[in-house]
């Protein structure tokens, strides 16, 4: 499959290659992704929902994103962690996400990690990811400088795995670092891209 660096739709407007014409895609695009996100719980359900991504397509994940919150107690860290064999089973039954054992179990250890990092400290999630945001950025000016994995990613997978994290691998990271807004990774001309370097300036 061929990348393009960039794509201008139907509306003129110029926006990353990897942007379908889904409408709800293009949304996620000019709305969500790169944008700076913050907070304990926003920060898990991206750590969970990249973790179920693997090996799949990111719109698979996203048209799932409803149902995904339902099925997860809105990611609610505290609940997520008191969920047992038997909610691994139902989850794994439920045909609105994706029914895959390893990664609904991986959430849920996860959530656990998560919970006891956050209980007594709360935002220490938010502060440990953001504290691998790197200090200076370049946006991809070539489809070879579109990246998947970098040193910063690498050593955010490093310190939640050394927490106990899984599915939490560099390439993950990379892309929770994008969605996330702990770099601004549109591709130079792309309009949010620009939109958010001005936010940022």
């Amino acid at each position: 499959m061929t990348r393009e660096l960039l794509q201008t739709g139907d509306d003129g407007i110029a926006r990353c290659g990897w942007v379908s014409d889904d409408s709800e895609y293009r949304r996620y695009h000019d709305e969500e992704w790169g944008t700076p996100l913050h907070g304990d719980v926003a920060l898990f359900e991206t750590i969970a929902l990249e973790g179920f991504q693997a090996g799949l397509s990111w719109i698979a994940i996203l048209k799932r994103r409803p149902a995904f919150r339902a099925a997860f107690d809105q990611f609610s860290i505290e609940r997520v962690a008191r969920f047992d064999d038997d909610k691994i089973d139902e989850l794994a039954l439920d045909a609105s996400i994706i029914r895959n054992r390893q990664k609904i179990a991986a959430t849920i250890k996860n959530a656990r990690i998560v919970h006891e990092l956050v209980r007594d400290d709360p935002g220490s999630l938010d502060r440990l990811i953001w504290s691998h945001a790197p200090s200076s950025h370049q946006r991809p000016a070539t489809v070879d400088e579109m990246l998947t994995v970098t040193d910063s990613s690498r050593a955010l997978s490093a310190q939640l795995r050394r927490l106990g994290l899984t599915f939490v691998g560099p390439t993950t990271m990379h892309a929770l670092m994008q969605a996330a807004g702990l770099i601004n990774d549109h591709a130079s001309g792309c309009a949010r891209g620009d939109q958010l370097a001005v936010a940022s300036s």
